[in-house]
């Protein structure tokens, strides 16, 4: 059962104008496939949201670090919208409580899967910026995402593979497989899925631009699924 968005309004100090919008953010496409009442689902949010995320790290990056180069501050803003990180500000935001999924999502642990709480976090930052604009997003990052960054040095890279691979082979003998599972959107805009699996169980999905950064991905969504004391490890 979820909690009712008007808690997550007060917890947050946001008052939305359009509340469909805010319900929208936390609707699962599993919840409308499921009720076939004709209530939108969060994706087109996600979509939007995840652009205004990167437009607003950027901007708050580009800021506070002027003596950094353009390959650091895309390593850092990489590491901070990059799926475990939107999973960990979506849980400490206890974004998990008010999705609405359908019976099957819910029985199988939706609420707690990493890639759907990092899409219901774009999709509340998507619906933030419809209803207050720009400079909402902002307060609301700088109150609950910021604040953590503030002092982060110089990031080395972070090669969720190589240490996905590490990770798994504490456990032994193992075998990590990576299968591009589906491509979408025309040739010069295209946008790849990556799955991985290890002795043939699925992990963990990512998707991006090319196949390197979805599998990417994939190893981190993998990370926070099957070892989530990785983060620390990974910075």
């Amino acid at each position: 059962m979820n909690k009712p968005l008007a808690d997550l309004e007060r917890t947050l100090r946001i008052s939305f104008r359009d509340r469909s919008l805010l319900q929208q953010a936390f609707t699962h496409s599993s919840y409308v496939n499921e009720k076939k009442s004709g209530t939108a689902d969060n994706e087109r949010l996600e979509f939007l949201g995840d652009a205004v995320l990167e437009l607003a790290v950027s901007e708050y990056l580009f800021e506070r670090h002027r003596d950094w180069s353009e390959g650091e501050m895309t390593r850092l803003r990489a590491s901070m919208v990059c799926e475990p990180s939107l999973f960990r500000y979506a849980e400490a935001l206890d974004f998990g409580s008010y999705v609405m999924l359908g019976k099957g999502e819910e029985q199988t642990g939706g609420r707690h899967r990493p890639a759907l709480l990092a899409d219901v976090f774009e999709a509340f930052v998507g619906a933030l910026y419809l209803d207050q604009g720009l400079d909402a997003v902002r307060r609301f990052l700088r109150e609950n995402v910021f604040e953590e960054w503030a002092d982060a040095g110089r990031p080395p890279f972070t090669d969720y593979k190589s240490t996905l691979q590490e990770r798994a082979q504490r456990d032994g003998a193992v075998t990590l497989e990576y299968r591009i599972t589906e491509t979408r959107g025309p040739a010069h805009d295209r946008e790849f899925v990556a799955e991985v699996r290890l002795n043939g169980e699925l992990l963990g999905t990512g998707s991006g631009r090319s196949k390197k950064e979805a599998e990417q991905r994939a190893a981190a969504d993998a990370l926070v699924a099957k070892f989530p004391d990785a983060g620390a490890e990974m910075g």
